[in-house]
């Protein structure tokens, strides 16, 4: 079988990182330095990441990005670079979830695993998933909710299943009042610190390998924001659901 050549990127959140793979194997990683603006640092850092495997963009077949959810101004950026390289090059793309790559890191075995980022304003981005072999099943839309609202909202799809917790944030759940109801019954809360990109490359990797009609191009490719920018918040006001 011939090997598939990434180049994955997360710019969702100041944490971003970028990955270089042949096919699930990682080849290069380069993390993101928090002070640094991704438009400053992002095309430098690819650079570096491929000269050190002495490979170059048009070697690269295939690029899987984190569409979102996370920051507005990351997730555009880094969907705009890829989809300029996707149409330069005619390369496909897999857009993947960051709380699904989050959640992929789980290393419980509960059937069910619950994953969140911070998304500020005291909200978190969450997902909540089914292990199916070794898929995840998400079982509802990615939202921005109140941590308390996530925990609630878990315990009622999985009234009798316990849950592995999964996040790069484990603040925003363990100061909600909720959280001792979990912890009683000796349901622990993982931390996930690593660079995600990695992890976005091998899942673009196997969904390439699934289905290659899951992937998509530079025309199709969109953003999966959960929450809009402050900016359209200001201008539009609240959106009838918010909560």
């Amino acid at each position: 079988m011939r090997l598939v050549l990434i180049l994955a990127l997360d710019t969702c959140d100041p944490r971003g990182s970028i990955a270089l793979l042949r096919d699930d194997v990682i080849l290069g990683l380069e993390s993101h330095a928090i002070s640094e603006d991704y438009s400053s640092w992002l095309l430098p850092a690819i650079s570096r990441v491929l000269t050190s495997a002495s490979l170059t963009l048009p070697d690269v077949e295939l690029y899987a990005v984190a569409a979102g959810p996370g920051s507005f101004t990351g997730v555009r950026i880094g969907l705009t670079t890829v989809k300029a390289w996707s149409e330069i090059y005619a390369r496909p793309i897999a857009a993947l979830s960051r709380l699904q790559a989050l959640a992929s890191e789980s290393s419980g075995s509960s059937p069910y695993v619950a994953a969140c980022i911070d998304a500020r304003r005291n909200q978190v981005f969450a997902a909540l998933y089914r292990r199916t072999g070794v898929s995840l099943e998400p079982l509802d839309s990615e939202m921005v909710i109140a941590p308390d609202k996530f925990i609630e909202w878990s315990i009622e799809l999985a009234p009798a299943d316990r849950i592995d917790w999964v996040s790069s944030d484990p603040a925003c759940l363990t100061q909600a009042p909720l959280w001792s109801s979990r912890l009683a019954l000796q349901e622990t809360l993982q931390e996930v610190s690593a660079p995600l990109a990695p992890r976005i490359g091998q899942l673009g990797y196997r969904l390439s390998c699934q289905n290659h009609n899951l992937l998509t191009d530079a025309l199709s490719l969109d953003a999966n924001y959960v929450r809009r920018s402050d900016a359209e918040l200001l201008w539009k006001g609240p959106a009838p659901h918010a909560s």
